[in-house]
């Protein structure tokens, strides 16, 4: 792309939410979410961890790979949870 080309993208795309204000479906997300203490994602890290380790000692490799996939999913989650409360998600209201 040239350069022209993307300035005309990026006009395009400062165009669509000027304001740069979150859609209802990510504001009730952060409402809901700001309310959960960041530890309990990383306890749920933790614990699946903890279970697949456990299904891994019981030779059950399918089941201990699948819920041992989900502790990134949590820390991820803890992380966004962190994130809105640092921001405070009710700056956009």
């Amino acid at each position: 792309m040239e350069t022209t080309d993307l300035k005309d993208l990026k006009a395009k795309a400062d165009r669509v939410n000027p304001q740069h204000k979150e859609g209802p479906v990510a504001a009730a997300i952060e409402n809901y979410t700001s309310k959960l203490p960041s530890d309990l994602f990383l306890w749920a890290a933790l614990g699946s961890m903890a279970v697949s380790a456990t299904l891994k000692i019981m030779r059950k490799d399918e089941e201990a790979l699948f819920v041992g996939q989900w502790a990134p999913s949590f820390l991820l989650l803890g992380n966004y949870n962190k994130m809105i409360k640092l921001a405070g998600y009710e700056k956009d209201k």
